[in-house]
Protein backbone atom coordinates (compact mmCIF):
# COMPACT_ATOMS: atom_id res chain seq x y z
CA UNK A 1 0.00 0.00 0.00
CA UNK A 2 2.92 2.57 0.44
CA UNK A 3 4.14 2.17 -3.02
CA UNK A 4 0.23 2.62 -3.91
CA UNK A 5 0.20 5.54 -1.85
CA UNK A 6 3.68 7.29 -2.92
CA UNK A 7 2.49 6.91 -6.91
CA UNK A 8 -1.69 7.48 -6.84
CA UNK A 9 -1.51 10.24 -3.87
CA UNK A 10 2.49 11.46 -3.90
CA UNK A 11 1.59 15.03 -2.11
CA UNK A 12 -0.74 13.36 0.48
CA UNK A 13 -4.32 13.90 -1.17
CA UNK A 14 -5.29 12.34 -4.31
CA UNK A 15 -5.79 14.92 -7.19
CA UNK A 16 -8.24 14.40 -9.25
CA UNK A 17 -8.49 16.32 -12.61
CA UNK A 18 -12.48 16.82 -13.80
CA UNK A 19 -13.26 17.36 -17.44
CA UNK A 20 -15.72 20.40 -16.87
CA UNK A 21 -17.09 19.85 -20.51
CA UNK A 22 -18.40 16.69 -20.02
CA UNK A 23 -21.38 17.42 -18.46
CA UNK A 24 -22.95 13.85 -18.94
CA UNK A 25 -20.11 12.37 -16.48
CA UNK A 26 -19.36 15.15 -14.17
CA UNK A 27 -21.62 18.70 -12.98
CA UNK A 28 -20.44 21.57 -10.93
CA UNK A 29 -22.11 21.96 -7.74
CA UNK A 30 -24.44 25.24 -7.74
CA UNK A 31 -23.91 25.41 -4.25
CA UNK A 32 -19.89 25.28 -4.12
CA UNK A 33 -19.68 22.03 -2.58
CA UNK A 34 -17.97 18.85 -4.38
CA UNK A 35 -18.91 18.32 -8.03
CA UNK A 36 -21.53 15.69 -8.57
CA UNK A 37 -21.79 12.55 -11.08
CA UNK A 38 -20.28 9.35 -12.37
CA UNK A 39 -16.81 10.74 -11.97
CA UNK A 40 -16.59 11.96 -8.38
CA UNK A 41 -18.89 8.82 -7.23
CA UNK A 42 -15.90 6.51 -9.02
CA UNK A 43 -13.23 9.27 -7.92
CA UNK A 44 -14.13 9.69 -4.02
CA UNK A 45 -14.23 5.29 -4.19
CA UNK A 46 -10.65 5.40 -4.84
CA UNK A 47 -9.91 8.21 -2.53
CA UNK A 48 -11.21 6.20 0.36
CA UNK A 49 -9.59 2.77 -0.68
CA UNK A 50 -6.21 3.98 -0.08
CA UNK A 51 -7.07 6.21 2.57
CA UNK A 52 -6.49 10.04 1.59
CA UNK A 53 -8.48 13.02 1.17
CA UNK A 54 -9.50 14.17 -1.79
CA UNK A 55 -8.37 17.09 -4.34
CA UNK A 56 -11.01 18.26 -6.76
CA UNK A 57 -9.42 20.22 -10.22
CA UNK A 58 -11.51 21.26 -12.28
CA UNK A 59 -10.41 21.94 -16.07
CA UNK A 60 -12.43 23.64 -18.85
CA UNK A 61 -11.90 20.89 -21.49
CA UNK A 62 -10.15 17.04 -21.94
CA UNK A 63 -7.04 18.81 -23.74
CA UNK A 64 -6.42 21.07 -20.19
CA UNK A 65 -6.66 17.61 -18.25
CA UNK A 66 -3.86 16.29 -20.75
CA UNK A 67 -1.80 18.72 -20.88
CA UNK A 68 -1.33 18.90 -17.46
CA UNK A 69 0.33 15.34 -17.22
CA UNK A 70 4.23 15.88 -17.38
CA UNK A 71 5.05 12.21 -17.05
CA UNK A 72 7.02 13.17 -14.05
CA UNK A 73 5.89 12.24 -10.76
CA UNK A 74 7.42 15.46 -9.40
CA UNK A 75 5.71 17.26 -12.35
CA UNK A 76 2.57 16.13 -13.06
CA UNK A 77 -0.89 18.55 -11.99
CA UNK A 78 -2.75 15.39 -11.47
CA UNK A 79 -2.62 11.89 -9.90
CA UNK A 80 -5.96 10.42 -11.48
CA UNK A 81 -8.31 11.73 -14.55
CA UNK A 82 -11.38 9.95 -16.51
CA UNK A 83 -11.30 11.47 -19.66
CA UNK A 84 -11.23 9.68 -23.54
CA UNK A 85 -8.35 7.01 -24.02
CA UNK A 86 -6.64 8.81 -27.23
CA UNK A 87 -3.60 7.31 -28.59
CA UNK A 88 -2.86 10.97 -29.05
CA UNK A 89 -2.49 11.00 -25.45
CA UNK A 90 -1.24 7.72 -24.49
CA UNK A 91 2.43 8.83 -24.39
CA UNK A 92 2.23 10.66 -21.15
CA UNK A 93 -0.53 8.82 -19.68
CA UNK A 94 -1.60 5.40 -18.97
CA UNK A 95 -5.33 4.44 -19.74
CA UNK A 96 -7.20 1.63 -18.63
CA UNK A 97 -9.30 0.10 -20.40
CA UNK A 98 -12.68 2.30 -20.80
CA UNK A 99 -15.62 2.26 -18.09
CA UNK A 100 -18.25 4.03 -20.61
CA UNK A 101 -18.76 5.04 -24.06
CA UNK A 102 -20.09 7.81 -25.42
CA UNK A 103 -21.37 7.52 -29.01
CA UNK A 104 -20.02 10.90 -31.21
CA UNK A 105 -22.13 11.64 -34.75
CA UNK A 106 -23.05 14.98 -36.26
CA UNK A 107 -25.58 17.49 -36.87
CA UNK A 108 -26.52 18.48 -40.24
CA UNK A 109 -28.74 21.09 -41.25
CA UNK A 110 -31.97 19.69 -42.80
CA UNK A 111 -31.45 20.53 -46.36
CA UNK A 112 -28.29 18.95 -46.64
CA UNK A 113 -27.17 16.40 -49.21
CA UNK A 114 -25.64 14.89 -46.40
CA UNK A 115 -27.46 11.68 -45.29
CA UNK A 116 -24.91 9.18 -42.97
CA UNK A 117 -21.98 9.53 -41.68
CA UNK A 118 -19.55 7.76 -44.64
CA UNK A 119 -20.86 11.08 -46.46
CA UNK A 120 -19.44 13.66 -44.90
CA UNK A 121 -15.59 12.87 -45.41
CA UNK A 122 -15.91 14.72 -49.05
CA UNK A 123 -14.16 17.38 -50.35
CA UNK A 124 -15.41 20.63 -49.10
CA UNK A 125 -17.48 19.10 -46.79
CA UNK A 126 -16.39 21.78 -43.30
CA UNK A 127 -16.88 20.61 -40.10
CA UNK A 128 -17.25 22.52 -36.94
CA UNK A 129 -15.94 20.62 -33.72
CA UNK A 130 -14.31 21.41 -30.18
CA UNK A 131 -10.84 21.69 -30.13
CA UNK A 132 -8.92 19.03 -27.87
CA UNK A 133 -11.72 16.82 -27.85
CA UNK A 134 -11.65 12.91 -27.76
CA UNK A 135 -14.01 13.07 -30.74
CA UNK A 136 -12.18 16.18 -32.79
CA UNK A 137 -8.72 13.90 -32.17
CA UNK A 138 -9.85 11.06 -33.33
CA UNK A 139 -11.76 13.25 -36.95
CA UNK A 140 -8.47 14.75 -37.34
CA UNK A 141 -6.46 11.33 -37.43
CA UNK A 142 -9.22 9.55 -39.66
CA UNK A 143 -10.53 12.09 -42.02
CA UNK A 144 -8.93 12.42 -45.71
CA UNK A 145 -11.22 14.58 -47.62
CA UNK A 146 -13.18 16.61 -45.06
CA UNK A 147 -12.17 20.40 -44.11
CA UNK A 148 -11.91 20.57 -39.64
CA UNK A 149 -12.83 23.88 -38.17
CA UNK A 150 -12.19 23.88 -34.68
CA UNK A 151 -13.06 26.25 -31.52
CA UNK A 152 -12.49 26.35 -28.09
CA UNK A 153 -14.90 24.35 -26.09
CA UNK A 154 -18.60 22.69 -26.97
CA UNK A 155 -20.39 26.43 -27.54
CA UNK A 156 -17.72 27.92 -29.33
CA UNK A 157 -18.21 24.77 -31.86
CA UNK A 158 -21.75 24.99 -32.28
CA UNK A 159 -21.20 29.13 -32.92
CA UNK A 160 -19.01 28.05 -35.37
CA UNK A 161 -21.30 25.66 -37.03
CA UNK A 162 -24.20 28.34 -36.70
CA UNK A 163 -22.63 31.62 -37.76
CA UNK A 164 -20.42 30.30 -40.31
CA UNK A 165 -22.46 27.68 -41.48
CA UNK A 166 -20.92 25.12 -41.44
CA UNK A 167 -21.65 21.54 -43.14
CA UNK A 168 -21.66 19.34 -40.12
CA UNK A 169 -21.34 19.55 -36.18
CA UNK A 170 -19.54 16.80 -35.04
CA UNK A 171 -19.93 16.27 -31.14
CA UNK A 172 -21.25 13.44 -28.64
CA UNK A 173 -24.50 12.52 -29.55
CA UNK A 174 -26.26 13.25 -25.86
CA UNK A 175 -24.78 16.86 -26.29
CA UNK A 176 -25.65 17.28 -30.18
CA UNK A 177 -29.71 16.19 -29.08
CA UNK A 178 -29.96 19.09 -26.77
CA UNK A 179 -27.64 21.19 -29.83
CA UNK A 180 -30.61 20.20 -32.08
CA UNK A 181 -33.63 21.28 -29.69
CA UNK A 182 -31.93 24.81 -29.95
CA UNK A 183 -31.73 25.20 -33.81
CA UNK A 184 -34.69 24.64 -36.20
CA UNK A 185 -34.27 22.46 -38.87
CA UNK A 186 -31.50 20.22 -38.01
CA UNK A 187 -30.84 16.40 -38.39
CA UNK A 188 -28.47 14.20 -36.21
CA UNK A 189 -27.54 11.73 -38.65
CA UNK A 190 -27.85 7.79 -37.72
CA UNK A 191 -25.03 5.58 -36.38
CA UNK A 192 -21.71 7.13 -35.26
CA UNK A 193 -18.14 7.93 -36.83
CA UNK A 194 -17.02 6.61 -33.44
CA UNK A 195 -17.44 5.93 -29.61
CA UNK A 196 -15.32 7.55 -27.25
CA UNK A 197 -14.25 5.25 -24.39
CA UNK A 198 -13.68 7.19 -21.19
CA UNK A 199 -11.10 5.51 -19.42
CA UNK A 200 -9.53 6.10 -15.90
CA UNK A 201 -5.84 7.77 -16.16
CA UNK A 202 -2.54 8.31 -14.29
CA UNK A 203 -0.27 9.94 -15.48
CA UNK A 204 2.55 7.46 -17.05
CA UNK A 205 5.44 6.05 -15.11
CA UNK A 206 3.52 5.12 -11.92
CA UNK A 207 3.12 1.44 -12.06
CA UNK A 208 1.47 0.19 -9.15
CA UNK A 209 -1.13 3.25 -9.40
CA UNK A 210 -2.11 2.08 -13.08
CA UNK A 211 -2.13 -1.57 -12.11
CA UNK A 212 -4.57 -0.43 -9.08
CA UNK A 213 -6.39 1.55 -11.61
CA UNK A 214 -6.95 -1.13 -14.48
CA UNK A 215 -8.12 -3.45 -11.77
CA UNK A 216 -10.09 -1.36 -10.62
CA UNK A 217 -12.41 0.05 -13.61
CA UNK A 218 -12.93 -3.55 -14.72
CA UNK A 219 -14.35 -4.53 -11.45
CA UNK A 220 -17.04 -1.39 -11.34
CA UNK A 221 -18.09 -2.66 -14.78
CA UNK A 222 -18.11 -6.39 -13.27
CA UNK A 223 -20.04 -5.85 -10.39
CA UNK A 224 -22.53 -3.40 -11.65
CA UNK A 225 -21.13 0.00 -10.52
CA UNK A 226 -21.19 1.25 -13.47
CA UNK A 227 -24.63 0.98 -14.77
CA UNK A 228 -25.63 1.95 -11.22
CA UNK A 229 -24.23 5.05 -11.37
CA UNK A 230 -25.43 5.61 -14.61
CA UNK A 231 -29.16 4.90 -13.43
CA UNK A 232 -28.06 7.02 -9.82
CA UNK A 233 -27.56 10.25 -12.26
CA UNK A 234 -30.18 9.55 -14.75
CA UNK A 235 -27.47 10.13 -17.74
CA UNK A 236 -28.51 9.51 -20.91
CA UNK A 237 -26.63 8.30 -23.93
CA UNK A 238 -24.10 6.68 -22.14
CA UNK A 239 -23.19 2.39 -21.75
CA UNK A 240 -21.49 0.61 -19.80
CA UNK A 241 -17.57 -0.14 -22.00
CA UNK A 242 -17.15 -3.94 -22.50
CA UNK A 243 -14.38 -6.19 -20.43
CA UNK A 244 -10.84 -5.09 -21.02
Amino acid sequence: MSDLKSELAPRGALRVALNMSNFLLVTANPTGGPPTGIVPDLATEIAKRIGVAIEWLPHADAGLVAEGSKGDINEDAWDVAFMGAEPARAGRIGFTAAYVEIEATYLVRAESPIHTVQDVDQPGVRIAAATRAAYTLYLARTLRHAELVTADALEGSFRLFEERELDALAGLKPRLLQDQARLPGLRLLPGRFTAIQQAIATPAGRPAAFEFLRAYAEEIKADGTVARLIAKHGVRGVTVAGAG
